[in-house]
């Protein structure tokens, strides 16, 4: 897809100011988008908005289509009814020139928790319909994260291939049951999904109706630990019997690691999910085009070959090129979603290989201006 000559500024929504630990889409992310206009900017690149796991990384989430719900603006809640000024009457004083998420999360969760209650006791007619045909559109990523994030909160946080075997194993006996004993804290799940989703919405259309488009990115892996892998298995390269990551993700050795880099996500089981047909990867497309207007996907050539490292290997030096269904891949995300505007990560060390398949599609690909110009 081809893109006119133009610019922007990338900034994740934690970066802004906010009385309550971490940046919202308050406030000050309208006044950002007024900056951007005036500036004669045009586009405004975000990091992954998804819901940060291990280490607050926001590529590593604990769901590739869901949102964070610490980006939700407390402010607004407030604006709703759903809050009061009373409410923030304690709250700590925070640092100012960074996130400290183990001071934020629990300050934060328990205003969400607040404003939930207060959903459930007083909303309209009109707003328990919006939420109910939120649940209904997003049900098929939104029930699995609700009850994967609520099992988690019962297991002190562990990860999934440490539950217990029936829910780790998704059994639907355990499943049916563990979904009635939690169903308040499944109702809280989609209740902060419904409440980021409207909020980003409002913020996009604000900066849409200014000239300013939202640049959103997907990762290429996903977090062992999340809703994705432990509701779609199959699609990942796991140990059968434990759950365990069997191929793990990164890149060899090059000039900037003499050891590569292992990042630890399971690869994916293209196989099987050419089977289905990318059914999985479709939606998450899908799931994305909802809040973004272009889409730059991290770690491109990984569609056309992947560095596969095997389990129990400390570094990323003993992996294997191995090829990946990117064309047939692209074509079916074509099909069904029409010509999309997509960004290739294509950084690093690229094949001919890579950039033929970058190219068939049309995808504009990126630069570094350090390394812009030469080798």
């Amino acid at each position: 897809m081809p893109f006119p000559r133009s610019s922007g500024i990338l900034l994740h929504p934690s970066c802004f100011p906010s009385r309550f630990g971490i940046g919202d889409l308050g406030l000050e992310a309208y006044r950002f988008i007024d900056f951007l206009k005036e500036s004669y900017q045009q586009y405004w690149q975000v990091l992954p908005l998804g819901p940060t796991g291990y280490g607050s990384s926001p590529y590593m989430c604990y769901s590739a289509m869901a949102g964070n719900h610490l980006l939700i603006s407390p402010d607004k809640l407030v604006n709703e009814g759903l809050l009061c000024e009373a409410d923030f009457a304690d709250l700590p004083q925070f640092t100012a020139d960074k996130v400290d998420f183990a001071q934020v999360i629990p300050q934060k969760t328990n205003l969400l928790q607040r404003a939930c209650d207060n959903f459930q006791k007083s909303a309209n007619s009109h707003q328990r319909a919006l939420f109910d045909q939120f649940c209904q559109s997003k049900g098929y990523w939104l029930n699995n994260y609700a009850l994967f994030m609520s099992i988690k909160d019962a297991q002190d946080g562990e990860g999934w291939y440490n539950w217990p075997l029936e829910l780790a194993r998704r059994e639907p006996e355990a499943i049916s049951k563990i979904e009635q004993d939690l169903a308040e804290q499944i109702f809280y799940y989609k209740f902060i999904q419904y409440e980021f989703f409207r909020q980003w919405s409002e913020l996009k259309e604000y900066a849409n109706e200014r000239g300013i488009s939202i640049i959103g990115d997907i990762p290429i892996y996903v977090a062992h630990d999340s809703a994705d892998v432990w509701a779609n298995p199959e699609f990942f390269a796991l140990d059968t019997k434990t759950g365990a990551v069997d191929l793990m993700a990164g890149v060899p050795p090059d000039y900037f690691s003499a050891t590569g880099q292992l990042w630890g996500n399971p690869v994916y089981n293209w196989e099987e999910l050419e089977k289905q047909d990318f059914a999985w990867w479709v939606q998450r497309f899908e799931a994305i085009l909802d809040y973004v207007d272009i889409i730059r996907i991290d770690h491109f050539r990984g569609f056309e070959a992947y560095w596969a490292v095997p389990q129990g290997e400390e570094t990323a030096i003993n992996g294997e090129w191995i090829k990946a269904p990117g064309k047939e891949f692209f074509t079916v995300v074509k099909q069904r979603l029409g010509k999309l505007p997509i960004l290739a990560e294509d950084l690093g060390i690229i094949t001919p290989e890579v950039e033929a398949l970058r190219d068939e599609f049309e995808f504009p690909g990126m630069k570094v201006l350090q390394f812009a110009f030469g080798s």
